[in-house]
């Protein structure tokens, strides 16, 4: 969780709409994009609610979209609370961090691209 927001703040607002290339997504869609996908792989792989793939459109500043992925890591912590953790489960806790890491890799390219060197790695 701390290091995806501090990735996610140390982009300047004025750039999360940058993309390093046409074909995807802009910062502000890519943090959008972690934030659903926390929510959506949290129900669907974690807590067995199955969920359409229906995102909604990004936040329009830099501090809405914070706060929204601060939110969903909340929403994450606690729909595992109180809950069996199964094989299946433990694989949807996998499939969910991994989902993270992924586009927050992504994310840390956007900001060598914008010559940001992104925070020390916090676990």
């Amino acid at each position: 969780m701390g290091y995806t927001l501090a990735v996610a703040e140390a982009m300047p607002e004025d750039r999360y709409d940058f993309r390093p290339a046409t074909s995807v997504f802009n910062f502000l869609e890519l943090m959008n994009h972690i934030t659903y996908g926390i929510k959506w792989y949290s129900e669907n792989s974690i807590q067995k609610i199955e969920t359409p793939w229906e995102p909604p459109a990004p936040h329009k500043t830099k501090e809405a979209t914070i706060k929204s992925l601060e939110q969903s890591f909340v929403a994450l912590k606690k729909g595992l609370n109180g809950i069996v953790l199964d094989e299946e489960r433990i694989h949807g806790v996998y499939t969910t961090l991994d989902h993270i890491t992924h586009h927050r890799g992504q994310a840390t390219t956007y900001l060598r691209c914008n010559d940001i060197k992104p925070a020390d790695y916090i676990y």
